[in-house]
């Protein structure tokens, strides 16, 4: 495929040889403050050091833990609650190890609803995180300008919409931010390594690529089939080894697949994104993979997903290969444990030495503020016959 002789040229592995290219955000540093270049191209004169955050989405806390680890609130004035709808899991771990968390002031509820501007300026951060999605237009735009008139530093960030390229370059621009440059070097340079376990060796033995189907937030509605282009896990899924139907079929990062295209593709293998969605879905097909997560329960969730129509009667169901795996590894830096993970389903002989959970105990135990809890992953190849 042709898109993918473009992968090799600005993938991961690009990035990853940009690891050592010393892409620096910043333009200048001085005594009084810094500046540096966000990911949507911006210059941004922030003080030094930045001692007060506002975070304008809850999930960048998986940013901050990984930079600050002995307290990644210790800066944070005010914040979006979407962490703990969208991921309650993990915001009941953070809460319970860090009880300030339950008293930072709301600038917004979920990732889609308005940010308070109002209380945000009356919060006098030096720095306000948003996503590069904001930047780009939408229903946050004129707020976002709004907080820049009223003289916010604003840095806009992306783990979500080109994670493989703007990964690193948003561990350093905050690395920068925060005075926390080795920190982030070192991040990146983990995220790095883990990467390549898988890539250097799809690089070298160029298995057989099986066609893979990525399943997006299953079970958070009944419509099927929204899925990833060739962005995000939809690009995930190419790093480890597969073809990802959805890559000529859905435009940008995100979309939805008719079902019949699902069909006559015939998946070889289902990866459905899910987690504990009992806030917006009280009785949906939901998986709750995360930390922590039930086994038992995520593989009995799991089971339902061969007899839907769209994969009825495809190999994968006859094959019994579908997998469930944490929907917030598409918004995190962490995308390296889904790689492995999806690595070892698809190419299990490749792969049989690799851990991904071992590699996420590693993650835990050198970056982050929490114990690595399993759960993260379901498969119905792990069933016994």
């Amino acid at each position: 495929m042709a898109w993918r002789q473009e992968w090799t040229r600005r993938s991961a592995l690009t990035a990853l040889a940009g690891l050592a290219s010393g892409l620096a955000p910043d333009l200048a540093a001085g005594a009084e403050g810094i500046r540096l270049r966000d990911l949507a191209g911006r210059d941004v004169e922030l003080p030094r050091p930045v001692r007060r955050v506002v975070l304008g989405e809850g999930r960048l806390l998986y940013l901050l833990a990984a930079l600050e680890r002995e307290d990644p609130v210790a800066r944070v004035v005010g914040w979006r609650r979407d962490l703990e709808q969208t991921d309650p899991a993990t915001y009941a771990r953070y809460l319970a190890r860090f009880p300030q968390i339950g008293r930072l002031p709301v600038v917004g509820s979920n990732e889609a609803g308005a940010l308070d501007v109002e209380r945000i300026v009356a919060l006098e951060p030096d720095l306000l995180l948003l996503s590069t999605d904001v930047a780009a237009g939408g229903s946050l735009s004129s707020q976002a300008q709004a907080l820049m008139k009223a003289g916010i530093a604003v840095l806009f960030v992306d783990f979500r919409y080109q994670p493989m390229q703007n990964t690193v370059p948003t561990m350093r621009l905050l690395g920068r931010a925060l005075g926390r440059e080795d920190r982030a070097e070192a991040f990146i340079a983990f995220w790095s390594a883990q990467i390549r376990r898988v890539t250097d060796v799809i690089s070298a033995r160029q298995p057989a690529r099986p066609r893979v189907f990525i399943e997006r937030i299953g079970g958070y509605s009944e419509e099927c089939c929204f899925s990833f282009g060739r962005e995000n896990f939809g690009l995930f899924a190419e790093m480890a080894g597969a073809d990802n139907i959805a890559a000529n079929l859905i435009p940008g990062t995100f979309g939805q697949v008719n079902p019949e295209q699902v069909i006559v593709a015939d998946p070889q293998h289902v990866v459905v994104t899910s987690a504990d969605w009992h806030r917006f879905s009280p009785q949906g097909d939901w998986i709750p993979v995360g930390p922590g997560g039930d086994a038992a329960e995520s593989l009995r969730k799991l089971r339902l997903y061969p007899g839907k129509p769209a994969y009825r009667g495809s190999s994968a169901a006859r094959n019994r290969r579908f997998h469930a795996i944490w929907h917030q590894f598409y918004n995190s830096p962490y995308q390296f444990v889904a790689i492995q993970q999806m690595a070892k389903w698809f190419h299990p002989s490749l792969f049989e030495t690799l851990q991904p959970d071992a590699t996420f105990v590693e993650l835990h135990d050198r970056f982050l503020p929490l114990k690595y809890e399993a759960g993260y992953f379901a498969s119905l190849t792990s069933l016994v016959e």
